[in-house]
């Protein structure tokens, strides 16, 4: 399916994560002692789920510079932490997609294993970021969102908009696409000439859009929940700005030139 002014979407093969949530138990995670301190590295973190990486040789070059910054896998995901080359910290969720031969490597190594109940109201996913983000975590980037099921890739998306996640510097990474929300007043968009950026309402209307250094200039309108208008613009330098009024945007940045392997 090609989006507007784009080319066509590519189709995905793996699951992003294979729990359901719901069963009405919301486990505790809060009591954890804090891992991030100020001015730590940890402050980033990475936070890994259990569905498909893309390029694993481009996100390891996007990687490079994340270096020793603390790592959470979701449950199975650990499996994507060593194909990626990471080793996690803690392992969240109700580890019913763990291995259990890498599992006892992972416990001898050190790594933390934080259970939850299987029957529970939130992905594993879900209950890293939450982690992540009551642990001190200020800059998030997670890998392995997407996958086959369409409704785990949807919340996964959707979990950029998780209220107790509001003010965390988070991002969704996949191949060199980058997706995060704008919020009012909006903010600036760093990229090359070409890049494609998709502008898309979340949970409502989107007033008082103003756009600069886009192709397709957008002056103080409204971009409509369920219109695809805002895909597919254009960067035409390296940067340029997104302004809002009101509600949410889903703002998805792809490179005209592929990031190659090892570096930009």
């Amino acid at each position: 399916m090609a989006g507007l002014r784009g080319g066509p979407d590519q189709p995905s093969t793996r699951e992003p994560d294979p729990d359901n949530a719901g069963g009405g138990i919301a486990p505790e995670l809060s009591t954890a002692k804090p891992l991030c301190q100020e001015g730590s590295f940890s402050l980033r973190t990475i936070v890994v789920a259990n569905g498909e990486l893309g390029e694993t040789a481009l996100l390891q070059a996007r990687l490079a510079s994340w270096a020793k910054v603390r790592v959470i896998a979701a449950d199975g995901a650990a499996a994507n932490c060593r194909e990626l080359g990471l080793q996690p910290e803690i392992i969240v969720g109700d580890l019913d997609s763990l291995d259990s031969t890498y599992r006892s490597k992972l416990e001898a190594a050190g790594v933390e294993l934080l259970r939850s109940p299987a029957r529970k109201d939130q992905t594993d996913l879900e209950l890293a970021l939450l982690y992540a983000k009551e642990t001190g975590a200020e800059q998030v980037i997670v890998l392995g969102a997407l996958g086959g099921r369409l409704d785990m890739t949807l919340a996964n998306v959707l979990l950029l908009t998780h209220p107790r996640l509001a003010g965390l510097d988070f991002q969704l990474w996949h191949d060199d696409q980058t997706a995060w929300i704008l919020r009012p007043p909006g903010g600036d968009v760093h990229g090359q000439p070409g890049d494609q950026l998709s502008l898309i309402p979340v949970g409502g209307d989107v007033q008082g859009v103003l756009t600069h250094g886009l192709e397709y200039l957008l002056r103080n309108e409204i971009l409509s929940f369920g219109s695809a208008r805002g895909v597919s613009n254009v960067l035409t330098g390296r940067e340029a700005r997104v302004e809002l009024s009101a509600g949410l945007l889903l703002a998805v940045h792809t490179p005209a030139i592929q990031l190659q392997a090892g570096g930009a």
